[in-house]
Protein backbone atom coordinates (compact mmCIF):
# COMPACT_ATOMS: atom_id res chain seq x y z
CA UNK A 1 0.00 0.00 0.00
CA UNK A 2 1.02 3.60 -0.59
CA UNK A 3 0.92 6.53 1.81
CA UNK A 4 -2.39 8.39 1.79
CA UNK A 5 -1.01 11.93 1.48
CA UNK A 6 -3.66 14.49 0.52
CA UNK A 7 -3.27 16.53 -2.66
CA UNK A 8 -3.76 20.05 -1.29
CA UNK A 9 -2.71 23.49 -2.52
CA UNK A 10 -0.62 24.17 0.59
CA UNK A 11 1.91 21.69 -0.84
CA UNK A 12 2.08 23.72 -4.05
CA UNK A 13 2.90 26.97 -2.25
CA UNK A 14 5.29 25.33 0.20
CA UNK A 15 7.25 23.76 -2.65
CA UNK A 16 7.71 27.15 -4.29
CA UNK A 17 8.74 28.74 -0.97
CA UNK A 18 11.33 26.10 -0.12
CA UNK A 19 12.68 24.89 -3.47
CA UNK A 20 12.29 28.01 -5.62
CA UNK A 21 12.61 30.90 -3.12
CA UNK A 22 14.70 32.98 -5.56
CA UNK A 23 12.46 32.56 -8.60
CA UNK A 24 10.35 35.60 -9.38
CA UNK A 25 6.83 36.77 -10.04
CA UNK A 26 6.76 39.82 -12.32
CA UNK A 27 3.64 41.89 -11.73
CA UNK A 28 2.49 44.81 -13.87
CA UNK A 29 0.31 47.09 -11.76
CA UNK A 30 -1.17 50.56 -12.20
CA UNK A 31 2.10 52.08 -10.95
CA UNK A 32 4.52 49.97 -12.98
CA UNK A 33 6.42 46.69 -12.85
CA UNK A 34 6.91 45.05 -9.45
CA UNK A 35 9.00 41.94 -8.73
CA UNK A 36 8.64 39.47 -5.90
CA UNK A 37 10.40 36.20 -5.19
CA UNK A 38 8.36 33.11 -4.37
CA UNK A 39 9.71 33.43 -0.81
CA UNK A 40 8.22 36.93 -0.59
CA UNK A 41 4.98 35.79 -2.24
CA UNK A 42 4.74 33.04 0.38
CA UNK A 43 5.21 35.50 3.24
CA UNK A 44 2.64 37.93 1.83
CA UNK A 45 0.22 35.05 1.22
CA UNK A 46 0.45 33.92 4.83
CA UNK A 47 -0.04 37.50 6.01
CA UNK A 48 -3.15 37.75 3.85
CA UNK A 49 -4.54 34.50 5.26
CA UNK A 50 -4.02 35.72 8.82
CA UNK A 51 -5.69 39.05 7.97
CA UNK A 52 -8.70 37.31 6.44
CA UNK A 53 -8.99 35.17 9.56
CA UNK A 54 -9.04 38.37 11.64
CA UNK A 55 -11.88 39.62 9.41
CA UNK A 56 -13.86 36.54 10.35
CA UNK A 57 -13.26 34.27 7.35
CA UNK A 58 -13.65 30.67 8.47
CA UNK A 59 -13.26 27.27 6.90
CA UNK A 60 -15.66 26.85 3.99
CA UNK A 61 -16.41 30.59 3.66
CA UNK A 62 -16.26 32.08 0.20
CA UNK A 63 -13.96 35.00 -0.59
CA UNK A 64 -14.63 36.78 -3.87
CA UNK A 65 -12.08 38.59 -6.03
CA UNK A 66 -12.59 41.30 -8.65
CA UNK A 67 -9.01 41.68 -9.75
CA UNK A 68 -6.55 41.82 -12.62
CA UNK A 69 -3.76 39.33 -13.24
CA UNK A 70 -1.23 40.57 -10.68
CA UNK A 71 0.70 39.44 -7.61
CA UNK A 72 -2.12 40.30 -5.20
CA UNK A 73 -4.51 38.09 -7.07
CA UNK A 74 -1.89 35.31 -7.00
CA UNK A 75 -1.59 35.70 -3.23
CA UNK A 76 -5.36 35.32 -2.89
CA UNK A 77 -5.16 32.20 -5.11
CA UNK A 78 -3.23 30.52 -2.29
CA UNK A 79 -4.19 32.35 0.90
CA UNK A 80 -7.90 31.63 0.61
CA UNK A 81 -7.89 27.88 -0.19
CA UNK A 82 -4.85 27.16 1.99
CA UNK A 83 -6.65 28.56 5.05
CA UNK A 84 -9.58 26.26 4.26
CA UNK A 85 -11.85 28.86 2.62
CA UNK A 86 -13.02 28.94 -1.01
CA UNK A 87 -11.70 31.39 -3.62
CA UNK A 88 -14.44 32.77 -5.89
CA UNK A 89 -12.88 34.56 -8.88
CA UNK A 90 -15.48 36.96 -10.28
CA UNK A 91 -15.68 37.92 -13.93
CA UNK A 92 -15.34 41.71 -13.95
CA UNK A 93 -17.01 41.98 -17.37
CA UNK A 94 -20.35 40.49 -16.37
CA UNK A 95 -23.43 42.74 -16.43
CA UNK A 96 -24.45 44.17 -13.06
CA UNK A 97 -27.37 41.82 -12.53
CA UNK A 98 -25.13 38.81 -13.11
CA UNK A 99 -22.49 40.22 -10.75
CA UNK A 100 -24.95 40.59 -7.90
CA UNK A 101 -26.44 37.19 -8.69
CA UNK A 102 -23.18 35.23 -8.49
CA UNK A 103 -21.91 37.07 -5.37
CA UNK A 104 -25.17 36.30 -3.59
CA UNK A 105 -25.43 32.77 -4.99
CA UNK A 106 -21.87 31.95 -3.90
CA UNK A 107 -22.55 33.68 -0.55
CA UNK A 108 -19.26 35.56 -0.61
CA UNK A 109 -18.32 36.80 2.86
CA UNK A 110 -15.43 39.10 1.89
CA UNK A 111 -14.72 40.77 -1.45
CA UNK A 112 -11.21 41.70 -2.63
CA UNK A 113 -11.78 44.53 -5.10
CA UNK A 114 -9.29 46.30 -7.34
CA UNK A 115 -9.57 50.10 -7.06
CA UNK A 116 -10.57 50.27 -10.71
CA UNK A 117 -13.68 48.17 -10.02
CA UNK A 118 -14.99 50.13 -7.05
CA UNK A 119 -17.74 51.76 -9.16
CA UNK A 120 -18.94 48.29 -10.22
CA UNK A 121 -19.41 47.14 -6.63
CA UNK A 122 -20.64 50.49 -5.32
CA UNK A 123 -23.43 50.34 -7.90
CA UNK A 124 -24.73 47.01 -6.53
CA UNK A 125 -23.68 47.24 -2.86
CA UNK A 126 -27.28 47.41 -1.60
CA UNK A 127 -28.06 44.15 -3.45
CA UNK A 128 -25.27 42.14 -1.77
CA UNK A 129 -26.72 40.22 1.15
CA UNK A 130 -23.82 38.11 2.39
CA UNK A 131 -20.74 40.35 2.09
CA UNK A 132 -19.39 41.48 5.47
CA UNK A 133 -16.19 43.31 4.42
CA UNK A 134 -14.47 44.84 1.39
CA UNK A 135 -10.70 44.82 0.85
CA UNK A 136 -9.37 47.30 -1.73
CA UNK A 137 -6.53 46.06 -3.91
CA UNK A 138 -3.93 48.61 -4.99
CA UNK A 139 -0.38 49.81 -4.48
CA UNK A 140 -1.52 52.40 -1.93
CA UNK A 141 -1.78 51.56 1.77
CA UNK A 142 -4.63 54.02 2.32
CA UNK A 143 -8.32 53.32 1.85
CA UNK A 144 -9.74 55.35 -1.06
CA UNK A 145 -12.94 57.34 -0.71
CA UNK A 146 -15.78 54.89 -1.23
CA UNK A 147 -19.39 54.20 -0.32
CA UNK A 148 -18.49 50.65 0.70
CA UNK A 149 -18.25 49.68 4.37
CA UNK A 150 -16.51 48.24 6.25
CA UNK A 151 -13.54 48.70 3.97
CA UNK A 152 -9.83 47.92 4.34
CA UNK A 153 -6.68 48.53 2.27
CA UNK A 154 -4.98 45.33 1.11
CA UNK A 155 -1.42 46.54 1.67
CA UNK A 156 -2.23 47.70 5.20
CA UNK A 157 -3.68 44.28 6.01
CA UNK A 158 -0.57 42.60 4.59
CA UNK A 159 1.71 44.87 6.62
CA UNK A 160 -0.12 44.01 9.84
CA UNK A 161 -0.59 40.32 9.05
CA UNK A 162 1.38 37.37 10.37
CA UNK A 163 3.95 36.35 7.76
CA UNK A 164 4.53 33.09 9.65
CA UNK A 165 0.87 32.13 9.73
CA UNK A 166 0.45 28.35 9.72
CA UNK A 167 -2.13 26.90 7.40
CA UNK A 168 -4.33 24.16 8.86
CA UNK A 169 -2.68 20.75 8.65
CA UNK A 170 -5.89 18.74 8.33
CA UNK A 171 -7.14 19.98 4.95
CA UNK A 172 -8.91 17.25 3.03
CA UNK A 173 -8.06 17.00 -0.66
CA UNK A 174 -11.76 16.76 -1.48
CA UNK A 175 -12.60 20.05 0.25
CA UNK A 176 -13.58 22.90 -2.10
CA UNK A 177 -10.71 25.21 -2.99
CA UNK A 178 -12.22 27.55 -5.57
CA UNK A 179 -15.19 28.34 -7.72
CA UNK A 180 -15.88 30.01 -11.05
CA UNK A 181 -19.10 30.80 -12.83
CA UNK A 182 -19.66 30.20 -16.51
CA UNK A 183 -19.82 33.33 -18.65
CA UNK A 184 -23.45 32.50 -19.51
CA UNK A 185 -24.09 33.10 -23.20
CA UNK A 186 -27.68 32.18 -22.26
CA UNK A 187 -29.40 32.34 -18.87
CA UNK A 188 -27.79 33.04 -15.52
CA UNK A 189 -24.19 31.98 -14.89
CA UNK A 190 -23.64 28.47 -13.51
CA UNK A 191 -21.24 27.84 -10.63
CA UNK A 192 -18.47 25.24 -10.78
CA UNK A 193 -16.64 24.26 -7.59
CA UNK A 194 -13.05 22.97 -7.74
CA UNK A 195 -11.39 20.89 -5.04
CA UNK A 196 -7.81 20.87 -3.78
CA UNK A 197 -7.36 17.47 -5.40
CA UNK A 198 -8.72 18.54 -8.80
CA UNK A 199 -6.59 21.71 -8.83
CA UNK A 200 -3.37 19.88 -7.93
CA UNK A 201 -3.94 17.09 -10.48
CA UNK A 202 -4.80 19.64 -13.16
CA UNK A 203 -1.64 21.63 -12.38
CA UNK A 204 0.51 18.51 -12.69
CA UNK A 205 -1.09 17.71 -16.05
CA UNK A 206 -0.02 21.10 -17.45
CA UNK A 207 3.58 19.99 -16.99
CA UNK A 208 3.33 16.91 -19.21
CA UNK A 209 5.45 17.19 -22.36
CA UNK A 210 2.50 16.23 -24.55
CA UNK A 211 0.20 18.85 -23.01
CA UNK A 212 1.76 22.29 -22.34
CA UNK A 213 5.10 21.08 -20.98
CA UNK A 214 5.40 23.84 -18.36
CA UNK A 215 8.61 23.64 -16.35
CA UNK A 216 10.94 25.57 -14.05
CA UNK A 217 12.77 26.96 -17.09
CA UNK A 218 9.64 28.65 -18.45
CA UNK A 219 8.69 32.30 -18.21
CA UNK A 220 4.90 32.16 -18.40
CA UNK A 221 2.59 35.01 -19.38
CA UNK A 222 -1.08 34.17 -18.69
CA UNK A 223 -3.06 36.71 -20.70
CA UNK A 224 -6.25 34.76 -20.11
CA UNK A 225 -7.80 36.47 -17.06
CA UNK A 226 -7.33 34.97 -13.62
CA UNK A 227 -11.12 35.26 -13.24
CA UNK A 228 -11.61 32.89 -16.21
CA UNK A 229 -11.20 29.23 -15.13
CA UNK A 230 -8.26 30.16 -12.88
CA UNK A 231 -6.29 31.49 -15.87
CA UNK A 232 -6.46 27.93 -17.22
CA UNK A 233 -4.67 26.67 -14.10
CA UNK A 234 -1.35 28.31 -15.01
CA UNK A 235 -0.87 30.23 -11.72
CA UNK A 236 -1.05 26.96 -9.77
CA UNK A 237 1.09 25.03 -12.25
CA UNK A 238 3.79 27.71 -12.55
CA UNK A 239 4.03 28.09 -8.79
CA UNK A 240 4.28 24.31 -8.39
CA UNK A 241 7.04 24.01 -11.00
CA UNK A 242 8.91 27.18 -10.05
CA UNK A 243 8.32 28.83 -13.41
CA UNK A 244 8.76 32.58 -13.62
CA UNK A 245 5.30 34.15 -13.75
CA UNK A 246 4.68 37.37 -15.67
CA UNK A 247 1.31 38.82 -14.68
CA UNK A 248 0.19 41.52 -17.17
CA UNK A 249 -2.11 43.53 -14.90
CA UNK A 250 -4.69 46.09 -16.04
CA UNK A 251 -5.67 47.37 -19.48
CA UNK A 252 -3.72 44.83 -21.51
CA UNK A 253 -3.27 45.70 -25.19
CA UNK A 254 -1.40 43.89 -28.00
CA UNK A 255 1.40 46.45 -27.58
CA UNK A 256 1.64 45.70 -23.83
CA UNK A 257 1.76 41.96 -24.55
CA UNK A 258 4.51 42.38 -27.15
CA UNK A 259 6.56 44.59 -24.82
CA UNK A 260 6.27 42.13 -21.93
CA UNK A 261 7.31 39.23 -24.15
CA UNK A 262 10.39 41.14 -25.27
CA UNK A 263 11.38 42.64 -21.91
CA UNK A 264 10.83 39.53 -19.77
CA UNK A 265 11.91 36.96 -22.40
CA UNK A 266 8.60 35.14 -22.11
CA UNK A 267 8.66 31.50 -23.25
CA UNK A 268 4.93 30.68 -23.13
CA UNK A 269 1.86 32.90 -23.28
CA UNK A 270 -1.77 31.83 -23.08
CA UNK A 271 -4.91 33.51 -24.43
CA UNK A 272 -8.04 33.24 -26.57
CA UNK A 273 -7.95 33.58 -30.40
CA UNK A 274 -8.91 37.27 -30.32
CA UNK A 275 -5.77 37.95 -28.26
CA UNK A 276 -3.59 36.26 -30.87
CA UNK A 277 -5.33 38.02 -33.74
CA UNK A 278 -4.57 41.36 -32.06
CA UNK A 279 -0.96 40.44 -31.27
CA UNK A 280 -0.36 39.24 -34.84
CA UNK A 281 -1.50 42.62 -36.12
CA UNK A 282 0.85 44.39 -33.67
CA UNK A 283 3.83 42.21 -34.63
CA UNK A 284 3.24 42.77 -38.33
CA UNK A 285 3.02 46.54 -37.92
CA UNK A 286 5.84 47.16 -35.43
CA UNK A 287 9.12 45.39 -34.68
CA UNK A 288 9.22 43.38 -31.43
CA UNK A 289 11.65 40.69 -30.39
CA UNK A 290 9.77 37.44 -29.77
CA UNK A 291 12.44 34.78 -30.26
CA UNK A 292 12.21 33.74 -26.59
CA UNK A 293 8.75 32.25 -27.22
CA UNK A 294 8.66 28.48 -27.46
CA UNK A 295 4.88 28.56 -27.81
CA UNK A 296 1.73 30.61 -27.63
CA UNK A 297 -1.18 28.61 -26.21
CA UNK A 298 -4.63 29.21 -27.66
CA UNK A 299 -7.92 28.08 -26.13
CA UNK A 300 -11.38 29.33 -25.24
CA UNK A 301 -12.59 29.07 -28.85
CA UNK A 302 -11.49 27.28 -32.00
CA UNK A 303 -8.32 28.69 -33.55
CA UNK A 304 -8.61 29.11 -37.33
CA UNK A 305 -6.07 27.13 -39.33
CA UNK A 306 -5.05 30.39 -40.98
CA UNK A 307 -4.15 31.90 -37.61
CA UNK A 308 -1.97 28.92 -36.70
CA UNK A 309 -0.16 29.13 -40.05
CA UNK A 310 0.28 32.90 -39.70
CA UNK A 311 2.07 32.45 -36.38
CA UNK A 312 4.27 29.58 -37.47
CA UNK A 313 5.06 30.48 -41.09
CA UNK A 314 5.14 34.30 -41.02
CA UNK A 315 5.90 35.18 -37.40
CA UNK A 316 8.06 32.16 -36.58
CA UNK A 317 6.22 31.49 -33.30
CA UNK A 318 5.11 27.93 -32.40
CA UNK A 319 1.36 27.70 -31.77
CA UNK A 320 -0.39 25.21 -29.47
CA UNK A 321 -4.14 24.71 -29.88
CA UNK A 322 -5.94 23.46 -26.74
CA UNK A 323 -9.53 22.93 -25.64
CA UNK A 324 -11.35 23.04 -22.34
CA UNK A 325 -14.32 24.29 -20.35
CA UNK A 326 -15.06 25.97 -17.04
CA UNK A 327 -16.48 22.62 -15.95
CA UNK A 328 -13.19 20.83 -16.73
CA UNK A 329 -10.72 23.11 -14.87
CA UNK A 330 -10.29 23.61 -18.00
CA UNK A 331 -7.78 21.38 -19.89
CA UNK A 332 -9.39 18.62 -21.97
CA UNK A 333 -7.28 18.18 -25.09
CA UNK A 334 -4.20 19.49 -26.91
CA UNK A 335 -3.54 19.37 -30.66
CA UNK A 336 -0.08 17.87 -31.03
CA UNK A 337 1.01 15.60 -33.85
CA UNK A 338 1.91 12.03 -33.00
CA UNK A 339 5.54 11.19 -33.76
CA UNK A 340 4.74 9.22 -36.94
CA UNK A 341 2.48 12.00 -38.25
CA UNK A 342 5.43 14.34 -38.81
CA UNK A 343 5.91 12.61 -42.19
CA UNK A 344 2.40 13.46 -43.40
CA UNK A 345 1.88 16.00 -46.22
CA UNK A 346 1.96 19.57 -44.92
CA UNK A 347 -1.72 20.27 -45.53
CA UNK A 348 -2.76 17.18 -43.57
CA UNK A 349 -0.58 18.28 -40.66
CA UNK A 350 -2.21 21.72 -40.60
CA UNK A 351 -5.65 20.08 -40.57
CA UNK A 352 -4.67 18.02 -37.52
CA UNK A 353 -3.11 21.02 -35.75
CA UNK A 354 -6.37 22.92 -36.16
CA UNK A 355 -8.42 20.23 -34.39
CA UNK A 356 -8.97 20.33 -30.63
CA UNK A 357 -6.45 17.50 -30.38
CA UNK A 358 -6.03 14.41 -28.21
CA UNK A 359 -7.76 13.94 -24.85
CA UNK A 360 -5.12 14.48 -22.16
CA UNK A 361 -4.11 11.67 -19.77
CA UNK A 362 -6.57 11.32 -16.90
CA UNK A 363 -9.73 12.14 -18.84
CA UNK A 364 -12.14 9.97 -20.83
CA UNK A 365 -14.41 11.00 -23.70
CA UNK A 366 -17.23 9.66 -25.82
CA UNK A 367 -19.56 10.99 -28.51
CA UNK A 368 -23.29 10.63 -28.07
CA UNK A 369 -25.60 11.19 -31.04
CA UNK A 370 -29.31 10.93 -31.61
CA UNK A 371 -29.03 7.14 -32.01
CA UNK A 372 -26.59 6.44 -29.19
CA UNK A 373 -22.81 6.44 -29.05
CA UNK A 374 -21.14 7.67 -32.26
CA UNK A 375 -18.15 5.95 -33.84
CA UNK A 376 -14.65 7.40 -33.79
CA UNK A 377 -14.29 7.67 -37.56
CA UNK A 378 -13.93 11.41 -38.08
CA UNK A 379 -17.36 11.56 -39.71
CA UNK A 380 -20.09 10.70 -37.22
CA UNK A 381 -21.08 13.67 -35.11
CA UNK A 382 -22.27 13.63 -31.53
CA UNK A 383 -22.21 15.62 -28.32
CA UNK A 384 -18.87 15.33 -26.55
CA UNK A 385 -19.20 13.77 -23.09
CA UNK A 386 -16.32 13.85 -20.61
CA UNK A 387 -15.32 12.49 -17.22
CA UNK A 388 -12.21 12.63 -15.08
CA UNK A 389 -10.72 13.78 -11.76
CA UNK A 390 -10.81 17.49 -12.65
CA UNK A 391 -14.26 17.46 -14.27
CA UNK A 392 -17.22 18.81 -12.28
CA UNK A 393 -20.01 16.41 -11.36
CA UNK A 394 -22.68 19.09 -10.84
CA UNK A 395 -23.28 22.83 -10.87
CA UNK A 396 -23.31 24.63 -7.53
CA UNK A 397 -26.86 24.68 -6.15
CA UNK A 398 -28.35 24.70 -9.64
CA UNK A 399 -31.18 22.57 -10.98
CA UNK A 400 -29.60 22.71 -14.46
CA UNK A 401 -27.22 20.00 -13.23
CA UNK A 402 -29.86 17.45 -14.23
CA UNK A 403 -29.50 18.46 -17.88
CA UNK A 404 -25.69 18.55 -17.97
CA UNK A 405 -24.60 15.52 -15.92
CA UNK A 406 -25.70 11.90 -16.44
CA UNK A 407 -24.25 8.68 -15.00
CA UNK A 408 -20.94 10.31 -14.15
CA UNK A 409 -20.49 12.10 -17.49
CA UNK A 410 -20.46 15.84 -18.28
CA UNK A 411 -22.48 16.76 -21.37
CA UNK A 412 -20.35 19.55 -22.85
CA UNK A 413 -22.90 20.96 -25.32
CA UNK A 414 -20.17 20.79 -27.98
CA UNK A 415 -20.91 18.82 -31.13
CA UNK A 416 -17.77 17.02 -32.30
CA UNK A 417 -16.22 14.24 -34.34
CA UNK A 418 -13.33 12.04 -33.20
CA UNK A 419 -11.20 10.33 -35.82
CA UNK A 420 -9.55 6.91 -35.74
CA UNK A 421 -6.39 8.44 -34.24
CA UNK A 422 -8.39 9.99 -31.38
CA UNK A 423 -8.25 13.63 -32.53
CA UNK A 424 -11.28 15.62 -31.40
CA UNK A 425 -12.74 18.19 -33.77
CA UNK A 426 -15.41 20.49 -32.39
CA UNK A 427 -17.92 20.99 -35.18
CA UNK A 428 -19.96 23.56 -33.29
CA UNK A 429 -21.73 24.42 -30.11
CA UNK A 430 -25.08 22.61 -30.19
CA UNK A 431 -26.86 25.96 -30.19
CA UNK A 432 -24.66 27.38 -32.98
CA UNK A 433 -25.12 24.63 -35.59
CA UNK A 434 -27.10 25.77 -38.61
CA UNK A 435 -29.92 23.39 -39.57
CA UNK A 436 -30.78 24.10 -43.19
CA UNK A 437 -33.44 21.95 -44.86
CA UNK A 438 -32.87 19.22 -42.27
CA UNK A 439 -29.08 19.14 -42.81
CA UNK A 440 -26.41 20.44 -40.43
CA UNK A 441 -23.90 23.16 -41.37
CA UNK A 442 -20.91 23.89 -39.12
CA UNK A 443 -20.45 27.58 -38.36
CA UNK A 444 -16.93 26.80 -37.08
CA UNK A 445 -15.78 25.32 -40.40
CA UNK A 446 -17.08 28.33 -42.31
CA UNK A 447 -15.49 30.75 -39.83
CA UNK A 448 -12.13 29.03 -40.02
CA UNK A 449 -12.21 29.09 -43.82
CA UNK A 450 -13.10 32.79 -43.90
CA UNK A 451 -10.39 33.72 -41.41
CA UNK A 452 -7.82 31.97 -43.59
CA UNK A 453 -8.45 34.64 -46.26
CA UNK A 454 -5.75 37.31 -46.23
CA UNK A 455 -8.29 40.14 -46.06
CA UNK A 456 -10.29 38.84 -43.08
CA UNK A 457 -9.50 39.84 -39.52
CA UNK A 458 -12.50 38.22 -37.78
CA UNK A 459 -15.50 36.20 -38.92
CA UNK A 460 -18.57 34.87 -37.10
CA UNK A 461 -21.16 32.70 -38.83
CA UNK A 462 -24.68 32.53 -37.42
CA UNK A 463 -27.97 30.84 -38.25
CA UNK A 464 -30.89 33.10 -39.11
CA UNK A 465 -34.50 32.12 -39.85
CA UNK A 466 -35.39 31.38 -43.47
CA UNK A 467 -38.96 30.98 -44.80
CA UNK A 468 -38.10 27.92 -46.92
CA UNK A 469 -35.05 26.22 -45.40
CA UNK A 470 -35.79 26.81 -41.69
CA UNK A 471 -32.33 28.33 -41.13
CA UNK A 472 -29.54 29.59 -43.34
CA UNK A 473 -26.02 30.77 -42.48
CA UNK A 474 -24.88 34.34 -42.83
CA UNK A 475 -21.34 35.54 -42.13
CA UNK A 476 -20.41 38.66 -40.16
CA UNK A 477 -16.92 39.73 -41.18
CA UNK A 478 -14.40 42.34 -40.04
CA UNK A 479 -11.85 43.14 -42.75
CA UNK A 480 -8.25 44.13 -42.16
CA UNK A 481 -7.72 47.86 -42.77
CA UNK A 482 -5.67 47.60 -46.00
CA UNK A 483 -8.38 45.47 -47.64
CA UNK A 484 -11.53 47.31 -46.60
CA UNK A 485 -11.87 49.25 -49.85
CA UNK A 486 -10.91 46.40 -52.17
CA UNK A 487 -12.63 43.27 -50.85
CA UNK A 488 -16.24 42.47 -51.72
CA UNK A 489 -18.77 39.87 -50.60
CA UNK A 490 -18.37 38.09 -53.92
CA UNK A 491 -14.59 37.87 -53.41
CA UNK A 492 -15.13 35.98 -50.15
CA UNK A 493 -17.87 33.76 -51.60
CA UNK A 494 -15.60 32.90 -54.55
CA UNK A 495 -12.94 31.94 -52.01
CA UNK A 496 -15.37 29.63 -50.17
CA UNK A 497 -16.94 27.95 -53.23
CA UNK A 498 -14.16 25.42 -53.91
CA UNK A 499 -14.11 24.40 -50.25
CA UNK A 500 -17.79 23.70 -49.50
CA UNK A 501 -20.94 22.30 -51.01
CA UNK A 502 -23.14 24.99 -52.56
CA UNK A 503 -25.81 24.68 -49.85
CA UNK A 504 -23.20 25.37 -47.13
CA UNK A 505 -22.31 28.80 -48.54
CA UNK A 506 -23.55 31.79 -46.51
CA UNK A 507 -26.64 33.48 -47.96
CA UNK A 508 -25.04 36.82 -47.18
CA UNK A 509 -21.79 38.30 -45.93
CA UNK A 510 -22.19 41.38 -43.74
CA UNK A 511 -19.20 43.63 -43.14
CA UNK A 512 -18.94 45.02 -39.60
CA UNK A 513 -16.49 47.32 -37.85
CA UNK A 514 -16.39 44.98 -34.86
CA UNK A 515 -17.88 41.65 -33.79
CA UNK A 516 -19.40 41.76 -30.27
CA UNK A 517 -17.65 39.55 -27.76
CA UNK A 518 -18.45 37.85 -24.48
CA UNK A 519 -16.81 38.76 -21.19
CA UNK A 520 -13.99 36.30 -21.93
CA UNK A 521 -13.33 37.35 -25.53
CA UNK A 522 -15.45 34.84 -27.46
CA UNK A 523 -17.75 35.94 -30.29
CA UNK A 524 -21.15 36.88 -28.85
CA UNK A 525 -23.30 35.14 -31.43
CA UNK A 526 -26.45 35.64 -29.40
CA UNK A 527 -26.20 39.40 -30.05
CA UNK A 528 -25.61 38.83 -33.76
CA UNK A 529 -28.56 36.44 -34.02
CA UNK A 530 -30.83 39.00 -32.37
CA UNK A 531 -29.55 41.83 -34.57
CA UNK A 532 -29.94 39.94 -37.84
CA UNK A 533 -32.89 37.64 -37.03
CA UNK A 534 -35.03 39.20 -39.79
CA UNK A 535 -32.21 39.58 -42.31
CA UNK A 536 -33.37 36.81 -44.67
CA UNK A 537 -37.09 37.19 -44.13
CA UNK A 538 -37.19 40.83 -45.18
CA UNK A 539 -38.82 41.35 -48.56
CA UNK A 540 -36.16 43.90 -49.41
CA UNK A 541 -33.31 41.48 -48.79
CA UNK A 542 -31.51 40.67 -52.06
CA UNK A 543 -31.19 37.00 -51.10
CA UNK A 544 -34.97 36.66 -51.40
CA UNK A 545 -35.12 37.99 -54.95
Amino acid sequence: MMMNVPLVLTSVLERAETIFPKKTVVSRTASGIQRYTYKEIGERTRALASALAELGVKRGDRVGTLAWNDHRHLEAYFAVPCMGAVLHTINIRLPKDHLSYIINHAEDKVLLVDRQFLPLIEAIKDELYTVRAFVILGDEAEVPETALAPVYAYESLIAAGDRRYRFPQDLDENEPSGMCYTSATTGLPKGVVYTHRSSVLHALTLGLVDTLGLSEADVCLPIVPMFHVNAWGTPYACTYFGSTLVLPGPNVTPKVIAELIEAEKVTTASGVPTVWLGLAKELQERPHKTDSLRAVICGGAAAPKGLIRLYEEKLGIPFIHAYGLTETSPLVSVARLKSYQNDLPEEEKWEIRATQGLIVPGLQAKLVGENGEAAWNGKEMGELWLRGPWVADEYYKDERSREAFTDGWLHTGDIATIDEEGFVKIVDRAKDLVKSGGEWISSVDLENALMAHEAVFEAAVIAVPHPKWQERPIACVVLKEPYQATTSKEDLLDYLRPQFAKWWLPDDIIFLDEIPKTSVGKFLKRALRERFKNHLTSASDPSMA
